[in-house]
């Protein structure tokens, strides 16, 4: 059996034991265990899956998650979130459709300091969806306006699918965080344009709201985007202009949004550590699922199979952007089944060289269309983690009604990711910038 057979059969077997419902870690590391043994010997396979655990979970560098998760659940915890959706309302929320735009706004803002769509899903959505249910809101756009507004947290840094596109390639956080900031402006604008879209076209979508003071303006101001600004400036602008390490970084923003959370005297004891327990929970699943990459990247690796795709790539009768299309159908597709994180850990490997060496894009670049690309499964099903998370915020409304809004919010996505393939220096200006 020729070894890139071993490694079709392999992604093959890995899709079934999805289907069983095995975990995307255990699958990926069992299928490499597999596969490896095939082409080497079991004690070869033993011996890497040993080696590929260890040097995971004793990698200092991947301390940086640890870091970022603790920051986002301590913003979580200490409602940084709740001041950032206060102050978004007094400013806008008093236009048709002001509401669910401020709450566009409120994400971006939060996703600056959590770095995880989930988290900024649950934690707007906690606040906004009882306003726009108390201003008679339809259900439709204010359950998916914060669904879709929760994958700013993954593309405005930081950003937990950044740092591990980042580990997988070999690439600079930095750097990546910095070509995420104007593409996550760019699509927080095209949400809001989305909205007001809707609510111009039907104004009983989104009833305006109560117009606030400029006095109240203000003091939403000091209590909610200033303190957001300190913590951006103290870790991302630390981190951009080199005086941290990404790491250094993440565990300054983590002391910020403490130190913050204790001066507002907003974190209580069972916050705290509700604040570690999540951020340890959440970071084994993230190491779990490198690990088990890592198992399932070595298995691809002496397969070839990777490097048999890119060949026939490259000899195929198209322009690179219509190979380009091809690799992002794929991964709309395969976003709708498997969690993004997964996704970006088990594809990388494999149009990684394809798209950089083969094609010629711009690893940076590569990486933002990815991570947008890979966000939209997030809201679509019938793996829509965002969707479930509203879904809990808000069980009386049904799964049918979410999805109903969200393909408004799938378009923006994808006119944001058309933008960024014509004009691919908006993603890379910045980040040149470091250069």
């Amino acid at each position: 059996m020729s070894a890139e057979l071993v490694g079709f059969i392999s992604i093959a077997a890995f899709f079934i034991l999805l289907i069983l419902r095995m975990p995307i870690a255990f699958a990926m590391a069992l299928v490499g265990l597999a596969g490896f043994a095939c082409l080497t010997s079991p004690a070869a396979a033993f011996s890497m899956v040993a080696k590929e655990i260890y040097s995971t979970f004793s990698n200092q560098s991947l301390g940086v998650i640890a870091m970022f998760v603790w920051m986002g659940f301590l913003a979580f915890y200490s409602g940084i979130g709740t001041r950032m959706y206060v102050f978004a309302y007094k400013l806008i929320g008093h236009y048709p459709g002001g509401l669910a735009i401020a709450t566009q706004a409120a994400c971006g803002v939060f996703g600056a300091i959590c770095g995880s769509n989930t988290a900024t899903a649950a934690t707007i959505g906690a606040i906004a969806l009882p306003e726009m249910k108390k201003y008679k809101y339809d259900d439709a756009l204010a359950t998916a306006s914060v669904a879709a507004g929760g994958v700013l947290g993954v593309l405005i840094p930081p950003s937990v699918i950044f740092i591990v596109y980042a580990m997988a390639t070999e690439q600079s956080i930095g750097r990546l965080f910095m070509a995420g900031i104007v593409p996550g402006i760019l699509l927080m604008l095209l949400y809001m344009a989305t909205i007001a879209l809707i609510t111009w076209r039907n104004p009983g979508l989104g009833p305006a709201g109560p117009k606030a003071t400029w006095k109240e303006r203000f003091k939403a101001l000091r209590g909610g985007l200033g303190e957001v600004i300190i913590i951006f400036s103290l870790s991302m602008g630390g981190l951009f202009a080199g005086w941290f390490t990404p790491t250094e970084a993440g565990a300054v923003g983590a002391a910020g949004v403490l130190g913050v959370a204790l001066l507002k005297r907003s974190l209580s004891w069972e916050g705290f550590g509700k604040s570690l327990f999540d951020a340890t929970r959440t970071t084994a699943m993230i190491m779990l699922l490198i690990a088990g990459a890592m198992i399932f990247g070595r298995l691809m690796a002496i397969s070839r199979l990777p490097f048999e795709m890119a060949q026939m790539a490259g000899a195929l009768p198209l322009p690179p952007f219509a190979v380009m299309a091809v690799i992002l159908l794929i991964y709309l597709v395969l976003g709708c089944f498997i969690d993004a994180l997964a996704l970006v850990l088990l594809t990388v490997p494999i149009f990684y060289p394809v798209a950089v060496q083969t094609l010629g894009y711009d690893p940076i670049w590569f990486g933002v269309i990815i991570v947008l690309t890979v966000a939209m499964g997030v809201i679509t099903p019938p793996v829509g983690m965002n969707v479930f998370i509203i879904k809990g915020v808000a069980p009386e409304i049904p799964l049918e009604v979410i999805y109903r809004g969200i393909w408004p919010f799938l378009g923006a996505i994808i006119l944001c990711l058309v933008i960024l393939i014509v004009f691919p220096q908006l993603a890379t200006f910045l980040p040149n910038l470091l250069s």
